[in-house]
C-alpha cells in the first residue's frame, strides 16, 4: 500500500506538472500570436524633406503639381499695408492662408522652398499685377517668413531680409468650392477668380 500511495503522489505530481506546462504552453503561444503594438505615426507640422522627396502622403491625392514664384502678403483688415477689408473667403487672416489670382477659394496643398514644407489653403485673391510676370501664389507673411528663414514684423506686417519673391513648388491635393478656376494657376486679369 505504501507504494501505490506514493505512485499516486508521484502521478499527481506528474499530473500538476503537465498541467502547469500545458498552460504555460498556451499562454505563451496567445502572446506570440497577439499583434504587436502599433505606435501612432506622428507627422512634424513644417517637415524638412529634399527637392526629390516632394510626393504627396499616401491618403492624398495629387491634383496639380508645378512651379511658380510667391511673394507674401498679410491681409488682416487694419488698413497698414494698403489692404481694403478681410480675405475674399470671409476669414480672419492666418498662417496657412494662401492668395491666388485663380484657383478656387478653400483650396488646399502645400509649397516647397528649399527643403521646407509649409501647407497652405487658398483664402484670399492676389497678387494683382505680379501675377502678369508669374508669381502666382501671394503667401502669408509669417509662413513666408519662416521658410526664407528670416522674422516676421507684427508691427509693419513685413518680413525681414531681402527677398521678396522665391520660387516655390507647389502641391494641389483638393480643389476648393468657393469661385475661381481649378487647373494651372492664371493672371488676375483672365477674370478666373470669378469662375
Amino acid at each position: 500500500m505504501f507504494k501505490t500511495l506514493f505512485d499516486l503522489r508521484n502521478n499527481r505530481s506528474v499530473s500538476k506538472l503537465s498541467a502547469l506546462a500545458c498552460t504555460v504552453a498556451v499562454g505563451a503561444s496567445l502572446v506570440a500570436a497577439a499583434p504587436a503594438p502599433v505606435a501612432p505615426v506622428v507627422k512634424p507640422v513644417n517637415q524638412t524633406v529634399t527637392a526629390s522627396d516632394n510626393t504627396a502622403p499616401m491618403q492624398e491625392e495629387v491634383l496639380l503639381r508645378g512651379t511658380t514664384l510667391g511673394s507674401y502678403f498679410w491681409d488682416d483688415a487694419s488698413g497698414r499695408q494698403g489692404d481694403t477689408g478681410l480675405p475674399a473667403i470671409g476669414l480672419p487672416m492666418q498662417k496657412g492662408m494662401f492668395a491666388s489670382p485663380s484657383w478656387p477659394l478653400g483650396t488646399e496643398g502645400y509649397i516647397f522652398y528649399k527643403g521646407k514644407k509649409a501647407p497652405f489653403f487658398i483664402g484670399d485673391r492676389g497678387p494683382g499685377v505680379p501675377s502678369e510676370s508669374g508669381v502666382m501664389l501671394d503667401i502669408d507673411g509669417k509662413t513666408f517668413a519662416e521658410l526664407v528663414g528670416e522674422s516676421w514684423n507684427e508691427d509693419s506686417l513685413t518680413v525681414s531680409g531681402d527677398e521678396g519673391h522665391i520660387q516655390v513648388d507647389y502641391v494641389v491635393t483638393k480643389w476648393g468650392d468657393g469661385p475661381g478656376t481649378p487647373g494651372e494657376p492664371l493672371p488676375f486679369s483672365s477674370g478666373a477668380w470669378q469662375g
